[in-house]
């Protein structure tokens, strides 16, 4: 019996650029809590983690219940922002990948997002993806980012060997994640951490253009053998 490759896709910064919903939402949500809001950088270098490790990471010193309320400001206002608005567009040459991917026989694809299960199913319906994917896995079910489960929970539905694995994301959690996970490694450019962090938290390749994607995981893995 073949056994399947898997490619693993993080969503935000990776298949969809929404960091302009990102930053409105935390711009909203430290308006709710009554504080000066931190830089957009800022905003951007926690987008991966789950949410609640994002605003402690940001603001270390809040209470337990803070925290939650915070949490809650957050998801309101991204709900809000996000229904009054576009939603935020797949990055050029996505959807071309995907398509590509899951005609490649013996090959899954799969989702290891800090998105709610919920936020990821907007995106789907959103951009008519899901049906890409044979494995997702959010912050719902899971420790933040960088901690594995996610990524050893998506290798045990999809039947896959972590050396026949690999994940595709923009952030230093992805890149660590994969690693603490035994899988290959690609970095994305284009996303919300700059690409000398991906390269020097271990990433086996980064990308600059979806196009070169293919080509990078027969060089880092063994997904296609």
């Amino acid at each position: 019996m073949t056994v399947p490759g898997l490619v693993l896709f993080d969503v935000d910064g990776t298949l969809v650029d929404s960091q302009a919903h990102i930053v409105a939402a935390f711009s909203a949500m430290y308006a709710a809590g009554g504080r000066p809001a931190c830089d957009r950088s800022e905003m951007l270098s926690v987008v991966g983690l789950s949410l609640p490790v994002a605003i402690a990471t940001l603001e270390p010193d809040l209470e337990a219940a803070e925290l939650e309320d915070w949490a809650q400001a957050y998801r309101g206002a991204f709900v809000s922002i996000r229904a009054g608005d576009l939603a935020s567009p797949l990055y050029p040459g996505a959807r071309e990948a995907l398509e590509s991917f899951a005609a490649t026989p013996h090959i899954s694809l799969g989702i290891a997002t800090g998105k709610s299960r919920r936020g990821l199913r907007h995106v789907f319906a959103a951009h008519d993806v899901g049906h890409f994917f044979t494995t997702t896995q959010t912050a719902d079910e899971h420790p933040s980012k960088p901690h594995p489960s996610m990524i050893e929970a998506a290798l045990a539905e999809a039947g896959a060997e972590p050396h026949r694995a690999v994940i595709v994301g923009d952030t230093v959690f992805d890149i660590e994640m994969g690693r603490a996970a035994g899988v290959a490694t690609i970095g994305v450019a284009w996303g919300y951490h700059a690409p000398e962090l991906l390269a020097g938290a271990g990433a086996d390749a980064v990308i600059t253009e979806f196009g070169a994607l293919g080509g990078a995981i027969r060089e880092v893995s063994e997904v296609f053998r």
